[in-house]
């Protein structure tokens, strides 16, 4: 992980974040919190276990604490709100970023686990490659459930981003 990947991975979370929620406001409210099966059980479910986990794994990065009751509470029940929250969500990991130097990079992030309360440590790097893969797993399933609701999100693979911001 270089301070260069952690943006473009940033600028990808952000894009792809602002094409799902496009495509999920298509649905009514009862429609994304149907139990479709997932892990999170709904689509809305999924979309703020995903915010929660970002909140909390830049919280654990920048050293400004979040706290929570579990991977499943609920942060917003309204769509509108859980989507203002992710947009400042993903600016606030871009800001993150923007600062990330290979120093810090190669330093070293301990936090206590929410789901088994022990002390752990990586190096920030890892921790900032897992907190973006997290993010590709969960939108996965996400669009894997718009799929099969026929709707469509597009292109999701990196390569395909728009880069403007380089």
């Amino acid at each position: 992980m270089t301070p260069a990947l952690a943006k473009e991975l940033a600028h990808y979370n952000s894009w792809m974040n602002k094409k799902i929620y496009y495509a999920v406001r298509s649905l009514s409210d009862a429609e994304r919190k149907k139990d479709r099966g997932a892990f999170f059980k709904s689509i809305h479910g999924t979309l703020n276990h995903l915010l929660l986990a970002d909140k909390l794994w830049l919280g654990r990065m920048t050293g400004e604490s979040f706290a929570l009751t579990g991977l499943d509470q609920e942060l917003h029940s309204d769509f509108a709100a859980l989507e203002q929250d992710r947009i400042a969500t993903d600016a606030a990991i871009t800001a993150y970023v923007a600062g990330l130097t290979e120093e810090q990079l190669a330093g070293t992030l301990r936090y206590t686990s929410v789901v088994n309360p022990e002390p752990r440590e990586f190096e920030l790097w890892f921790a900032v490659a897992h907190f973006f893969n997290h993010q590709t797993h969960h939108r996965g399933q996400v669009t894997t459930l718009l799929s099969q609701l026929g709707v469509d999100v597009g292109i999701t693979d990196m390569v395909f981003m728009p880069r403007e911001h380089a």
